[in-house]
């Protein structure tokens, strides 16, 4: 009599316990939101990098269009990047101190997204005059960059360092971008698909660098969902 009860009522605590683990994986879900990355605004960011014409803006800040020529001669915008999670920086070619430590860590980024057409790389010459496209190809070619996945550019000098100061937030001092201006930075920046920094990195920092491929596969579940 008793086995003949449990098997009638057997679909019906079938159900039960689904309809349990249910409502415990819903409260769960509700008590534990979605862990975001931020989306960094001029005030959210330390005021000794941000220009100071931008120390007011609060919200909705996005990384100006920019117009640079890449390792090909290539013209690089915007556009290159439309609809991409990207990681940027300043270096430049003939940098003995952190330049070669960091290119060696975009290098290894490049190589764990290598395969992900989500991800893509800019690194911009701080000495843009001395280097040219011939320079910088023969840089990217020691140092494995894949062509289409990491653009190394060159370009307007004032532009480059506005760029750094009031769309990147990427260094301390301030200047005008002239002849006699010169930045040195170790950030490397991340800027999701809507042109939005969501995150500073030390680009010598091998936790950082373990950080940030944390933070860009974060990045990609948080679009997929």
């Amino acid at each position: 009599m008793d086995l003949k009860f449990f098997k009638k009522s057997l679909p019906t605590l079938t159900v039960m316990a689904v309809l349990s683990f249910l409502m415990i994986y819903a409260i769960y879900s509700f008590l534990t939101p979605e862990k975001k990355l931020p989306v960094y605004n001029p005030v959210d960011v330390n005021p000794k990098l941000v220009d100071e014409s931008m120390l007011h803006v609060r919200s909705n800040h996005k990384v100006a269009d920019f117009t640079l020529i890449n390792q090909n001669g290539d013209t690089i915008t915007q556009e290159d990047y439309k609809g991409k999670i990207y990681v940027t920086d300043f270096f430049f070619t003939r940098c003995q101190t952190i330049c070669p430590v960091m290119t060696n860590n975009m290098g290894k980024l490049q190589e764990v997204f290598k395969n992900d057409d989500d991800v893509k790389f800019l690194s911009l010459s701080v000495t843009p005059v001395i280097d040219s496209i011939s320079v910088l190809r023969e840089y990217a070619n020691r140092k494995g960059v894949i062509d289409g996945k990491w653009n190394i550019t060159t370009g307007d000098k004032k532009h480059i360092y506005e760029l750094a100061r009031k769309s990147y937030f990427a260094v301390l001092d301030e200047g005008d971008g002239g002849v006699q201006d010169f930045i040195h930075t170790e950030n490397f920046i991340l800027i999701d698909k809507k042109k939005q920094i969501r995150g500073f990195y030390d680009g010598t920092d091998s936790e950082d660098i373990e950080r940030l491929i944390n933070d860009i596969k974060m990045l990609q579940f948080e679009y997929k969902h």
